[in-house]
């Protein structure tokens, strides 16, 4: 850890978010983003320096310490430039503008973002990491150029606005003459298909992103169209990613990627949203397979959340740093001499399980736990039962926990992100249904209750970021998308209709805060953003996927409970606009492709009415249901789904289809056959 004694810090010392502060003590006199960094720009007449990266981000603390900590360097920067710091996940709005400036630019993007503007705003010109040498010489050139070349940069400048504004234009406002059907699906599966690694699950290239909704879509369409090639493909996917480096074998929990095909060496950050959506995922993928391996990999990953990022209050911090002890992966990683000794006997057992040999190798004499695929060979090799094998491996995973206590754990960033929040809230809530146990449901209501309580305002609309007792920033559209999201999870578990009143009222909200008036598409910032030269809207699926694909799917699910078919057709309506993508390059668009299921294929609407309603959604739910939405009610209702079906001597199953229902069942076999 480098001192930060006898330094003098700059503005950035006032921020809570940790990234800024690790900032705070550079030379370079950095301000957070703000109009009033801008006006100073404006009244120095400099260009401005807008540096974007995020705590956990390894090649950001990279440069950090190459170039900002640089006297030299700094001095250049203080002299010709005003310097912004941008935390990716308070200001995303920031970052995704400026990211598109610099992927018009150069054909790529990453972080650490830097964007060079004029002093309104508009972009110049950008890149990512620069080492020290070119860092230097950009910094001279770009000073060069607004001295001697003003027109130049501000042409530069109007150029690329024009641009950023032209592309929004076309994703937004295009007429799309592609119909939404099964055969644009099939087409987009055929492409899909030949990107797909068929060894080792994934994408057929390196880095290889767990994107959790690409699977998600996947599973249910391979189970849609009893597509067997596809489900082998995804459950081959599951494994390897759960057998793999790039999940944490001793405590739980997945690392953003892996850099290599195998997913055996991980960028070591670990983030909350991979892996609230990876625990949704792999619950979701045990109701339909019944895959032990999966239930225990989502129940662990609840386990490392809940020791880790879970606090009192009920909010999740948002992710571990890649290095601990200035070396990327320093705390994950374990050599044979120190095994050898902790384990003692038990080491050869689990240095075969744990691949401790040429496959687990990484570097510099270490190894990253990966767990054998040879299951049926080890307990033969060793004369072990499974219960005998499992034993050892816990005993052993025990003595290394302990020993891990002792090193230096990696860097926290306690920021509490608003829309990360809602999706570890829905991933608590889909394990309590997929699982039973209770505790995943208190941390559920724990976690919507510090939402309601703590990041909205008094008119119900939402902050972005929680740290240190202060909620601050406008939500953007995904805060709101997730939030909803979790809010219809959180009615299914309780049966507590006032939980849909207030997604309803959120739904509303966005619609009138975020809308376009020439595009269906929601943008991005709220009516009331001022300070970005572009608005933009978020359209494609990516790690997370689309504020625009999750709000179709709120649309379509709130209209389907509350009988509101304008809604319904507003979804449908936001999901034509993107026909063309979805068939061009499915993984892009794979939250939109859980619409088109829906929309494409029979899709049920099942009520359970009566005393008895958790037990038999509990048992529903862990059927595996794929396209259907799930309606409770433990008394009178006024729901379209459940009016006039209550029951007080009778617990019944409606089972539904375009508002159709048969007759009501009481056994959940009777309720499965009906969906055939």
């Amino acid at each position: 850890m480098r001192s930060n004694k006898d330094k003098t810090p700059n503005s950035l010392i006032n921020e809570s978010s940790p990234y800024l502060l690790q900032h705070a003590y550079n030379p370079v006199n950095w301000l957070p983003f703000s109009e009033a960094a801008f006006e100073k720009a404006r009244r120095e007449n400099k260009p401005v320096l807008i540096s974007v990266g995020y705590s956990a981000c390894h090649w950001c603390h990279v440069m950090e310490h190459e170039s900002f900590e640089d006297a030299e360097v700094a001095k250049l920067m203080n002299a010709h430039f005003i310097n912004i710091k941008v935390d990716r996940e308070e200001r995303a709005d920031v970052d995704m503008l400026y990211m598109q400036a610099v992927q018009l630019m150069t054909g790529q993007g990453g972080w650490p973002l830097n964007c060079f503007t004029l002093p309104d705003g508009r972009p110049i010109y950008g890149g990512t990491y620069f080492n020290k040498t070119r860092w230097i010489e950009i910094l001279n050139g770009l000073a060069g150029l607004y001295a001697e070349n003003i027109d130049k940069a501000i042409e530069y400048a109007q150029n690329l606005t024009d641009g950023i504004n032209q592309s929004e234009l076309l994703t937004t406002q295009k007429q799309n003459d592609l119909l939404l059907t099964k055969e644009v699906l099939a087409a987009s599966m055929t492409k899909w298909k030949t990107l797909m690694d068929k060894e080792n699950g994934g994408p057929n290239r390196a880095p290889k992103f767990p994107l959790p909704s690409n699977y998600v879509f996947l599973l249910r369409y391979a189970t849609l169209t009893k597509d067997a090639e596809l489900l082998n493909h995804v459950n081959l996917t599951l494994t390897k990613m759960a057998y793999g480096g790039i999940y944490d074998q001793l405590h739980g929990g997945f690392a953003r990627y892996s850099t290599d095909m195998i997913w055996k060496v991980p960028h070591f950050e670990k983030m909350l949203y991979d892996n609230s959506q990876l625990v949704s995922l792999y619950c979701e993928a045990y109701t339909i397979t019944k895959n032990n391996l999966y239930k225990e990999i989502a129940i662990d990953t609840l386990s490392f959340v809940k020791n880790y990022w879970y606090t009192q209050e009920g909010c999740f911090y948002s992710a571990f740093d890649a290095d601990s002890d200035g070396e990327e992966g320093k705390y994950y990683v374990w050599n044979q001499l120190d095994l050898k000794d902790l384990l003692g006997n038990d080491y050869s057992v689990f240095a075969e399980y744990y691949e401790i040999n040429d496959t687990g190798y990484w570097e510099h004499g270490n190894y990253i736990l990966m767990r054998s695929e040879k299951l049926a060979e080890l307990l033969t090799k060793f004369d072990l039962s499974i219960e005998q094998l499992n034993q050892k491996i816990n005993a052993c995973k025990d003595v290394l926990k302990q020993e891990v206590k002792s090193r230096i754990m990696p860097g926290l960033d306690d920021k509490s992100i608003t829309s990360w929040n809602a999706m570890m809230c829905t991933a608590y809530a889909k394990a309590y249904l997929s699982f039973g146990n209770e505790e995943y449901k208190e941390v559920c209501l724990s976690s919507i209750n510090f939402i309601l309580n703590k990041l909205s305002k008094a008119d119900g609309s939402l902050y972005r970021t929680y740290k240190n007792g202060q909620a601050k920033i406008d939500a953007f559209l995904d805060d709101y998308a997730f939030v909803i999201e979790a809010l219809q999870q959180c009615y299914l578990i309780t049966h507590d209709e006032d939980f849909l009143v207030k997604a309803k009222n959120l739904t509303q909200l966005a619609l009138t805060q975020f809308v376009n008036p020439k595009s269906e598409l929601l943008y991005y910032t709220n009516n009331s953003s001022s300070q970005l030269v572009a608005r933009t809207s978020e359209i494609s699926d990516n790690v997370i996927p689309a504020s625009n694909s999750q709000m179709a799917l709120n649309l379509f699910y709130i209209g389907t409970y509350f009988g509101n078919t304008n809604w319904v057709k507003k979804a449908e309506q936001m999901l034509n606009c993107v026909v063309a993508e979805l068939k061009g390059y499915g993984p892009g668009y794979s939250n939109w492709g859980c619409l088109a299921l829906h929309l494409l294929f029979p899709f049920k609407e099942i009520a359970i009415v009566g005393n008895n309603v958790n037990e038999k959604l509990l048992s529903l739910y862990q059927e595996g249901i794929t396209n259907a939405i799930l309606a409770v009610s433990a008394k009178d209702s006024d729901l379209p789904l459940m009016l006039n079906r209550f029951n007080k001597q009778k617990t019944l199953i409606y089972v539904c289809q375009n508002k159709t229902c048969k007759q009501p069942v009481e056994s959940i076999e009777e309720a499965l056959l009906q969906f055939e």
